[in-house]
């Protein structure tokens, strides 16, 4: 992970925002991963004797893997080591993941608004790190100064832990951070750490509330929004 100094690239320097960072979620948000982990864990089980059908996806959707594994196991009764069975959820997603995983919908233009205005910007992930590192080597060239790995916290979402980690890294006040989230789990996570959120659904839906911006899809996510979300400097 890497400590950045973001004295030069906070915006609205002149711009009259009091917007400090970005933080994105990772899978169903800025790529379309949520098949793969649903094909990981739908696949094994099968192999287990445990067919899982599709009214199972959404309870899967945006959790550490630790709640997902408790979601299984209690659902399934399968007798396993939760450690093994960690690995082997892991490691079949990542042989699919290897090739690359497609951008949401509008993903791309959110990444280059990101770097085309020099907006802080952190990818924040209950995914584990050898994920998160897999998913940044294929997207290329992105504008996160650094990323917040699932299995790098105690306590990661819903918990607000990882988005006050990375709005500490930048030394911004969480309440000058949007974080943008597909899942209710995230959603959760952002607000309880006190920042406003921008959902945008992909498996789960995430019910309108006061404060919270939900969204169709990225794409409907402009600078102007965003700047929007966060009162002007005094």
């Amino acid at each position: 992970m890497t400590t950045v100094d973001t004295t030069s690239t906070a915006l609205g320097e002149g711009g009259g925002s009091g917007l400090q960072a970005v933080l994105v979620d990772m899978d169903g948000t800025l790529v379309d991963t949520e098949d793969f982990w649903w094909q990981a864990e739908s696949s094994l089980f099968a192999e287990f004797g445990h067919p899982l059908d599709r009214s199972h996806r959404a309870h899967l959707v945006g959790g550490p893997m630790t709640r997902v594994m408790d979601y299984l196991l209690d659902l399934t009764g399968l007798e396993i080591d939760r450690t093994e069975l960690a690995d082997r959820i892991n490691g079949r997603f990542t042989e699919l993941l290897d090739g690359g995983a497609p951008l949401m919908p509008g993903a791309a233009d959110l990444l280059a608004l990101l770097r085309e205005n020099r907006i802080p910007a952190a990818l924040v992930s209950a995914s584990h790190r050898r994920i998160i590192d897999l998913v940044l080597k294929n997207l290329g060239d992105h504008p996160f100064a650094f990323s917040v790995a699932g299995d790098e916290v105690a306590r990661t979402k819903p918990n607000p832990d990882p988005y006050l980690l990375a709005a500490a890294r930048f030394g911004a006040d969480p309440a000058r951070c949007v974080v943008i989230e597909d899942a209710p789990l995230g959603v959760q996570a952002g607000e309880a750490a006190g920042c406003p959120v921008v959902a945008v659904p992909s498996v789960a839906p995430v019910p309108a509330a006061p404060g919270r911006v939900v969204l169709r899809s990225l794409a409907e996510l402009d600078l102007t929004l965003l700047r929007s979300l966060v009162p002007a400097r005094v």
